[in-house]
């Protein structure tokens, strides 16, 4: 009954979380449009200017608007949620690395001139992050949520080719690939078995 009732106030706390997180995102976008009239936006990446370096650790918070960040939520959520039943460390470890070996990859990589808001890098570590980790560890669990994320949302994998003017390729591509780092340096290691003589 103890074990129960702590894996539910786990999971209310990792959903207050998650909610908290999504709601803050809602908060400074719905700020931002009515105070500033979108202004704190100019704070995002800009490759390879020493103003858009700033943008490394604001650009996930920053969005072009309400149906950009709408675009985001569900996909944070859910691939957030996905990370965080693998516990708050991976979690909080794969949002630093999406956001800081992403931002840092949009800005070396990213197109000159160009500006660069919003979590879908982060989105794409979490994605990058449960699939390889899947690869990797091979239990049952890590499988699983691997399995159900490329189910779900394998479609975005596209996303990190170059396409629709506009859309951060670069922020998927980075953020998918400091994922798939996140996952091989966080990486849960099964104990070794003993061999029998």
């Amino acid at each position: 009954m103890g074990r129960r009732t702590n894996r539910l106030q786990g999971l209310w706390r990792d959903i207050g979380l998650l909610c908290t997180l999504v709601g803050a995102l809602w908060a400074l976008e719905i700020f931002d449009q009515l105070v500033f009239g979108e202004a704190l936006d100019r704070l995002g990446i800009i490759p390879r200017q020493r103003a858009g370096l700033l943008g490394i650790f604001c650009a996930p918070w920053l969005h072009a608007g309400y149906r950009h960040l709408a675009s985001n939520t569900v996909p944070l959520f859910v691939l957030g949620g996905f990370v965080l039943l693998r516990g708050r460390r991976q979690f909080f470890a794969v949002s630093l690395y999406g956001t800081v070996l992403g931002g840092i990859g949009v800005w070396l990589i990213g197109r000159g001139g160009s500006l660069h808001v919003g979590a879908s890098g982060v989105i794409f570590a979490y994605l990058g992050y449960l699939l390889t980790a899947g690869v990797l560890e091979r239990s049952a669990a890590s499988v699983g949520l691997a399995l159900l994320a490329a189910f779900l949302y394998g479609g975005l994998l596209w996303g990190v080719l170059p396409a629709a003017p506009g859309v951060s390729w670069e922020a998927h591509l980075c953020g998918m690939l400091a994922g798939a780092l996140a996952a091989r340096w966080t990486r849960t290691r099964r104990p070794a078995r003993s061999r029998q003589s």
